[in-house]
């Protein structure tokens, strides 16, 4: 855990995971928690939420300190609803704490870490040529500045293939199911 002035820091081992709230925060989840139970450990999911518009030269003072207990909490329940469609009732298996974290998400995630014996778990998200253009990729920056093990988890195939389907399918042209359903139909 990031200690706090008069927090005491476990000494169990943890496994830090970032949480985006995007589609592929589930599996990032639950790999994370799949290592921790092979460690014994606990896991930390950390979100980092901003003020929208703070970043890229936004006006930070004027009109947004009412919208800042509102993104705080946006972000907390992001963080809920990340972690219920990851687990769901049954729960991860091992301790799991929550964070939401104001910030950037390749600053917040590497200071949540702290030490060299955690593992930071991250998602590699969708890459494609305008998002590499447009934002920062968090895993690089997880991989270049953290003091530990970073373990970059890809999106899944079937993931992949939907969201190809779906950019096929806004652009008019033929849909092609046999990628969806694999060989035989469904």
């Amino acid at each position: 855990m990031v200690r706090r002035s008069g927090e005491v820091e476990s000494m169990r081992p943890r496994v830090v995971a970032g949480v985006s709230g995007r589609p592929d925060s589930p599996a990032v989840l639950q790999r994370a928690a799949a290592e921790a139970r092979l460690r014994g450990a606990e896991l930390l999911a950390v979100m980092a939420w901003d003020i929208p518009g703070a970043d890229g030269g936004g006006r930070h003072g004027v009109g947004f300190s009412s919208s800042l207990p509102q993104c705080r909490a946006d972000g907390a329940e992001r963080l809920r609803d990340a972690l219920g469609a990851a687990f769901g009732a049954p729960g991860a298996g091992v301790p799991v704490t929550g964070r939401a974290v104001r910030g950037t998400p390749g600053a917040v995630l590497v200071d949540a870490v702290g030490a060299e014996d955690v593992l930071l778990v991250v998602g590699t998200g969708s890459r494609n040529a305008l998002h590499r253009f447009l934002w920062p990729s968090v895993a690089r920056h997880c991989l270049a500045h953290a003091p530990c093990p970073v373990l970059a988890v890809p999106p899944s195939p079937l993931r992949t293939a939907l969201a190809t389907a779906r950019r096929r399918n806004a652009l008019g042209l033929r849909l092609d199911t046999r990628e969806l359903t694999g060989p035989g139909g469904v």
